[in-house]
């Protein structure tokens, strides 16, 4: 198990690596620089309010499936077909709310026209995580590594013309990003429909009314779960292009997206932490095996390597900032600075929260998710009026602390886990050494990026002296026989 784990993590890793930095740094980055803070804070608020409501389009199928796939791999056959039409009936009841809200909430004929547009694009990106779930599912990584990272491929092609390839007449404008990204998911999505329907030997869409009501009774937690924790995650520009007056809310909310884009790049790694583990610890917890060793294994990879790019990312906010963008690049970098510490909170939950919601705990996950919702629009409206996108930061550190530190708690309840005191004090020695290292990497005679670099490669080699990290047992994993799942 700890093999198939490796190998897999490694080669999503290298997939991803490959692809998303690029699009992130590369295309993403260089829409910002060119349609402005302005355009793009507004084009980001209303592309994260679109994500609000996005749990109506999914109502938790995609967890629910993912689990129940590991465990009963003859379930595709029949269950695929039925759940396709669940979604496209899903979808529609998503625009209609969606819509009305973004009504109610006062948007204007523009914001609600590339609202319509972002909506269709999550429809799309949902349908596309419930088809990967079904790959994932059957525990065919190699499949799902690919579709993983096909539509970024198609949006950096695509992108890539539009903005260097003098093919248009006029600037580049943020609707273009959008249409984008449409083409993109559309193509995506075929082929995922491609691969998934001969696996699932697909004939034809057929509606089964009982079927629907099972499906719903049984993924209704995850889909409160998936509310829950949407909201708490994206509320921050949406509450903040409402609260402040004018251009000012725009520019803030495009200010915070400009440091939240290094984190959400960063958040990646993690997740794909989760997409391996959450069929895997199912497995294991169906099987009645222990999940602590690989648990440990996983938080442990995870963890040293958020320490490391927090730290880093907090001594050098200036100089990435300044490298990445032309506009507002101390502001950028104050928030940047505090929203970087947050990878280490949420590292933590994509390890802990995924394995309560493999066990099936999602009563205390919503639960969590409820009061991490609650803690951050509270302090959201406390901070955002004085301190704007700085303070949406500080509310968002807050949050995924709390709630990271009470999913470990509740881990260690629930699996009866042993607490290894040798290990927690490396982890204190390994935080301790880490920031000294930042400390005196500012120091280096050199250019930053040779300090930066610097700082990382001593983190790893620190993590390794403290046998966090053990290059033999590593090996050792890789070299012994496949699971047989």
């Amino acid at each position: 198990m700890h093999r198939k784990f490796l190998t897999n993590l490694g080669l999503m890793l290298f997939v991803n690596i490959l692809i998303k930095p690029f699009w992130i740094l590369g295309i993403d980055r260089t829409v910002q620089n060119v349609v402005g803070p302005v355009d793009y804070g507004f084009y980001y608020a209303v592309f994260n309010f679109s994500f609000l409501f996005n749990i109506l389009l999914d109502f938790g199928i995609t967890n629910f499936n993912n689990k129940n796939i590991s465990q009963n791999n003859h379930l595709l056959n029949k269950h695929f077909s039925g759940i396709v039409v669940i979604k496209f009936l899903f979808a529609v009841v998503y625009m209609m709310v969606t819509l009305t809200a973004g009504l109610v909430w006062g948007y204007d004929s523009h914001q609600m026209l590339l609202l319509v547009i972002l909506g269709l694009n999550q429809f799309l990106i949902s349908f596309i995580l419930y088809l990967r779930s079904n790959i994932s599912g059957l525990l065919h990584f190699k499949t799902d590594s690919f579709i993983s990272v096909l539509d970024r491929i198609l949006m950096i092609l695509i992108c890539s013309v539009l903005l260097w390839g003098n093919v248009t007449s006029t600037p580049f404008r943020i609707e273009w990003f959008v249409y984008t990204q449409s083409a993109a998911y559309l193509l995506t999505a075929l082929a995922a429909v491609i691969v998934v329907g001969k696996k699932a030997s697909f004939r034809k869409l057929k509606w089964d009314k009982l079927f629907f009501l099972m499906i719903i009774k049984k993924s209704f937690p995850f889909a409160i779960l998936g509310l829950l924790m949407t909201f708490y995650n994206r509320i921050d520009s949406v509450m903040m292009e409402r609260m402040l007056p004018g251009w000012l809310g725009d520019l803030q909310t495009g200010i915070y997206a400009m440091a939240y884009r290094l984190l959400d790049a960063s958040n990646m790694i993690a997740y794909l932490f989760a997409v391996l583990l959450l069929p895997i610890f199912a497995r294991m917890i169906k099987l009645g095996e222990s999940v602590q060793s690989i648990l440990k294994l996983s938080f442990t990879l995870l963890f040293t390597l958020s320490v490391a790019v927090a730290a880093a990312s907090f001594f050098y906010s200036y100089e990435i900032m300044d490298l990445l963008y032309d506009h507002h690049v101390a502001d950028a970098a104050f928030v940047f600075r505090l929203l970087m510490i947050d990878f280490i909170a949420v590292s933590t939950t994509y390890v802990f929260g995924t394995l309560l919601t493999a066990n099936g705990s999602l009563k205390i996950m919503n639960i969590l998710a409820a009061s991490g919702m609650f803690i951050n629009i509270v302090l959201n409206l406390f901070f955002i009026p004085q301190f704007m996108a700085q303070g949406a930061a500080v509310a968002s550190l807050i949050t995924q602390f709390i709630i990271a530190a009470l999913q470990v708690f509740i881990v260690i309840k629930t699996f009866r886990l042993k607490t290894n005191i040798r290990y927690l004090f490396n982890l204190t020695e390994y935080v301790s050494g880490v920031i000294l290292i930042s400390f005196l990497s500012r120091l280096l005679p050199f250019d930053w990026k040779i300090s930066f670099l610097s700082l990382l490669l001593v983190s790893a080699m620190l993590a390794f002296m403290l046998r966090l990290l053990d290059i033999r047992s590593l090996f050792r994993q890789f070299g012994q026989p496949s699971s047989s799942i």
